[in-house]
């Protein structure tokens, strides 16, 4: 061996090292960016046929304007400066077409359906003030419109039925602020040291005791940040029932406890000393114990989510696509995110799911709280959809989209990232099995699910709307609840309606019902419901006939009616419900689509109640009618200020019509009894407080869907699983071993506000 080697393979290895630091070193020391791969995704459906269900565009919202500003012979005024005894364009939306034409379209050779628009008018300014609901069409260029009130609600709407516009609370707050408070000058100075800035008002619903009532009663509180749970005892009742504001009157005053005619009696009684005065410490901007502004140092980031070679998933336009399924989606603006024309394996299995209602009832010794029952459709859980902040609300790198709406305005608005698509791994087995019997082997598949998000502040709660999609052919609805609790003032008897949270804030009980609607469409469009579930029986051991065993058996039955299929709120229900196709799976079952509920929710309203079949919705965890146009929605905007002679009744939907083998529609009930606690300050978490539904393949498939998985992993003790082409899994320091390319950060959420 020549001695000088060694000497020059060290040399060689030197010089080597010297460029490979060099390379490193011009890289900043980094791994290489990400590179998206080719996604597999299977194509289902075509994005032009999903534009059937696509939201208006800005360009469309504006030709509807321009249309009925021409056409219908009125003057309109713009509704964020609108006068109740005036006319004004209250909201536009896409009129989604009849399901039967839609089908025709999809499926068969029908031709496109003309797109069209509803909008709904305000018409304060004529003999009989009234609601109007117009289709408009065709679009782009709009020239025809048809009312179709009478249609959908069987009569005209009353006027006093009208939801609330930002105009209307605006002219309540001067009215309070110029005129109610104005009568007790000493009482508001010197009890709450009142300047015209510091006091926030928050609304209650409905509006009275009885149809045609517009009495509203006002809590005021602190105006800070999480001005929710800081009540200064004050709460005042308005009548604006009158179209002329100038006619609007207080109709009672309460403060800690007592209840005064009006302002000038408190002030009185104030000057007089005849009150008992509980003064509230005034609250620092920020809101003090309600700010959400953390109280600990940054310290090492937490986890982020990424996907090393590029989403998985398609999104285009209004259609996604992702492994074997593919949908629409659109957001209402009563309703908010909603899906249409769901396919696994490119068969339909949903025609839509959607939101249909949030309902909180209150409870309170305070007037305000004692007699709020939110429905928040009629506010707009569409409408009140707030953009995205990345990171946070949705895995930083997730698809956002943008959404266009038109309320209270002329003009649409633009609400940047108010939905994201992701793909999430929920960093547990979907399936999996470790053999150390027999065999050895291991076999799993990543939990890795499609979700699509919006997130709605309707006041003081942030509801958190998700629908995913499983591999396995499971679709999942889940609602979580965040946000700030509503409060009252603690006094008195306080305590039996709630937990004390600080001070003078009382977190007052209130229940959460969701209503959604469920078309499912399972092998085609006519189902059944069957229910299976268990009994024990009793027999003797074939083997020894003197002993007896007790063995669980299945249990069937068909529903036939409307009224066997809807099942009251804390009533037992079958474990197994399901549509039933007129189709059979290989080993001879009819292939279904199971409904599952997660609900833990309090109790319903008593039937009793004047208001109660306005939101009798909620009298049931699960009702199965048949589909029919002229029932589209659960409930209706109007109910939330005219309860006690609702505009849509869901009890009068089940009259017990036969729904064997016929188009039915699950409208599932879910919720949670919230009791206020000190946790809940600054504001209520998302953990536990979440419900939803899920949709579960039953004998729809031969065998789960997801071993046809690009995700699957499996090896034997033979094998060498640190092999790439064995065992994926193996290839991850290679595969995922990248910077993902994180865009600045961006947030629109405070733009034109």
């Amino acid at each position: 061996m020549n001695p000088k080697l060694p000497y020059v393979l060290l040399v060689g290895a030197a010089v080597i090292i010297f460029i490979l630091s060099c390379m490193l070193l011009s890289r900043g020391g980094q791994s290489p960016s990400c590179e998206s791969q080719p996604s597999v995704v299977e194509k289902t459906g075509s994005m032009s046929q999903s534009l059937v269900f696509a939201d208006l565009t800005a360009e469309e919202m504006s030709q509807v304007v321009r249309y009925l500003q021409g056409h219908l012979g009125v003057p309109l005024v713009e509704a964020s400066r609108a006068k109740p005894s005036e006319n004004c364009i209250a909201w536009v939306d896409v009129q989604v077409p009849a399901k039967a034409e839609v089908l025709r379209f999809l499926d068969g050779s029908g031709a496109r359906p003309p797109r069209e628009a509803l909008a709904v008018l305000y018409f304060g300014n004529q003999p009989e003030p009234n609601i109007t609901e117009y289709v408009v069409g065709p679009l782009p260029v709009p020239v025809y419109h048809r009312d179709v009130t009478v249609q959908r609600y069987g009569g005209k709407v009353p006027y006093h039925r009208r939801p609330m516009l930002g105009s209307e609370y605006e002219q309540l707050r001067v009215f309070l602020e110029t005129k109610a408070f104005a009568a007790a000058p000493t009482f508001l100075r010197e009890v709450l040291e009142y300047d015209r800035t510091n006091v926030a008002f928050q609304t209650t619903v409905p509006h009275g005791f009885q149809s045609g009532d517009r009495v509203t009663w006002f809590v005021v509180f602190q105006n800070v940040s999480g001005f929710f749970v800081h009540p200064v005892g004050l709460e005042v009742l308005v009548d604006h029932s009158s179209l002329d504001t100038s006619q609007w009157a207080v109709s009672r005053v309460f403060y800690n406890g007592q209840y005064y005619r009006d302002m000038a009696q408190l002030e009185s009684a104030y000057v007089q000393g005849r009150i008992s005065v509980e003064k509230v410490r005034k609250a620092a901007w920020d809101g003090d114990f309600s700010s959400m502004k953390p109280r600990a140092p940054r310290a090492a980031l937490f986890p982020v989510q990424f996907e090393p070679q590029g989403p998985r998933y398609k999104v285009r336009k209004n259609q996604v696509l992702f492994q074997g399924w593919s949908f629409a989606f659109g957001m209402s603006v009563s309703t908010g995110l909603r899906l249409f024309d769901i396919r696994h394996k490119g068969e339909r299995v949903a025609y839509e799911i959607s939101v249909q209602e949030a309902l909180s009832v209150y409870g309170s010794n305070c007037p305000g709280g004692m007699s709020t029952r939110y429905m928040d459709g009629s506010f707009g859980l569409g409408r009140y959809t707030s953009p995205l902040v990345p990171g946070v609300d949705c895995p930083y790198l997730a698809t956002y989209v943008d959404t266009h709406s038109l309320s209270d305005s002329l003009r649409p608005r633009k609400r940047k990232a108010s939905i994201c698509i992701f793909e999430h791994n929920l960093g547990s087995p979907l399936r999996r099995h470790y053999s150390n019997l027999q065999s050895l082997y291991y076999g799993g598949l990543v939990n890795s699910a499609l979700v699509i998000r919006s997130i709605a502040t309707v006041g003081n709660y942030d509801y958190v709307w998700d629908f995913i999609f499983y591999q396995n052919g499971a679709i999942e609805g889940k609602v979580q609840a965040t946000g700030y609790p509503s409060s009252s003032f603690l006094h008195g008897d306080g305590l039996r309606y709630g937990n004390r949270l600080w001070e003078h804030t009382l977190g007052t009980i209130h229940t959460h019902f969701v209503n959604y609607k469920v078309d499912l469409d399972v092998g085609g469009v006519k189902n059944s419901l069957v229910a299976h579930d268990m009994a024990f029986e009793m027999t003797r051991a074939p083997w020894s006939p003197e002993q007896q065993i007790e063995r669980p058996r299945l249990t069937k039955k068909v529903l036939d009616t409307e009224d066997q299929a809807a099942f009251r709120l804390q009533s037992k229900i079958p474990r197994y419900i399901y549509f039933a196709a007129n189709s059979k799976n290989k080993w001879g079952h009819q292939r279904g689509y199971r409904i599952q509920i997660t609900s833990f929710a309090g109790d319903h309203i008593p039937e009793a109640s004047s208001m109660e079949r306005a939101i009798s919705w909620a009298r049931y965890q699960l009702a199965v009618t048949r589909r029919k146009e002229e029932e589209p929605t659960s409930t209706s905007i109007y109910n939330q200020n005219d309860p006690w002679t609702p505009t849509v009744t869901f009890a009068d939907f089940i009259n017990n019509e036969t729904i064997t083998n016929e188009d039915l529609v699950a409208w599932i009930t879910t919720g949670f009894l919230h009791i206020p606690h000190s946790e809940d300050i600054p504001n209520t978490v998302t953990v536990g407080n979440s419900v939803g539904f899920l949709l579960r393949p039953y004998n729809y498939y031969d065998l789960d869907p997801s071993v046809y998985s690009h995700d699957g992993v499996f090896f034997t003790s033979e094998q060498d699983f640190t092999a790439c082409e064995i065992n994926p899994l193996a290839c991850l320091p290679k595969t995922a071993s990248c910077l993902p390319n994180f865009p600045p950060f961006t947030y629109d959420g405070f733009r034109n506000m």
